[in-house]
């Protein structure tokens, strides 16, 4: 065997691995503000798709309560209903994260319930 065993290390290979020790901290602190944001950002993105569908909801319920006391036909009120339900599953999903599918559950029940005021 001709190969060196002695396992010392020279100085600049020393501080070069010092170097690095220290810009491993910095990149996990970014990393770690990211990761926060990221939290925050779905936070704030739960919480809107939950009160806009609460907000869709009873509001849907209230236009399908004051056309049925009216003259208009059954179609109205339960397609205003209909369209308060979809947007409460929103909601619902919304709070539990699952936004995307929130989103279009909002924007079909809207749907729904503009389609019941053509039918007036």
């Amino acid at each position: 065997m001709s190969g060196r065993t002695d396992s010392d290390t020279e100085p600049g290979i020393a501080e070069d691995t010092q170097d690095t020790e220290g810009t491993e901290g910095a990149e996990d602190t970014e990393v770690t503000e990211a990761a926060e944001e990221y939290a925050g950002d779905a936070r704030r993105a739960r919480w809107v798709a939950g009160g806009t569908g609460a907000l869709l909801c009873l509001a849907g319920l209230a236009a399908a309560l004051l056309r049925l006391t009216g003259s208009a036909p059954a179609r109205v009120p339960a397609a205003y209903a209909l369209g308060a339900v979809v947007c409460a599953l929103a909601a619902v999903l919304g709070s539990r994260g699952r936004t995307r599918r929130a989103l279009w559950l909002l924007i079909a029940g809207t749907m729904v319930m503009a389609l019941g005021d053509q039918f007036d």
